[in-house]
């Protein structure tokens, strides 16, 4: 499967911002699908996972109750809704892809996008 992020960009403190990711090869809804960032000089950290069918999700601590993570599967797409954004939320955001992760929350996915840069200034 390949995946394409978008939606990033420059946002001041306290803003929004949605970023989506566009799944193309095979079954969409045969995976999992998360998100992912990674700040400059840090290791990529996880945001949040979604199940196949969008019934149940995931969140790093830090993130909940400010990030959703959501998908369409008729669009083949996955979404990031980031509300209450800080300078410390600018990274490099990724998402990736697997059928059947053993982590959801580790970097074990098999399927990675190129990255949507999100700069938050203060």
């Amino acid at each position: 499967v390949q995946l394409q992020a978008s939606g990033g960009g420059l946002v001041q403190a306290g803003g929004s911002l949605t970023l989506s990711c566009a799944a193309s090869g095979r079954t969409f809804g045969n995976y999992v699908m998360a998100w992912f960032r990674q700040a400059p000089g840090k290791e990529r950290e996880f945001v949040a996972a979604i199940s196949r069918g969008g019934g149940t999700t995931y969140y790093a601590d830090s993130m909940k109750g400010r990030f959703t993570i959501s998908r369409d599967i008729a669009k083949r797409t996955v979404y990031l809704q980031m509300n209450s954004l800080t300078p410390e939320d600018t990274a490099v955001y990724y998402c990736a892809a697997d059928s059947s992760p053993t982590d959801w929350g580790g970097l074990n996915y098999d399927y990675w996008g190129q990255g949507t840069q999100v700069t938050v200034s203060s």
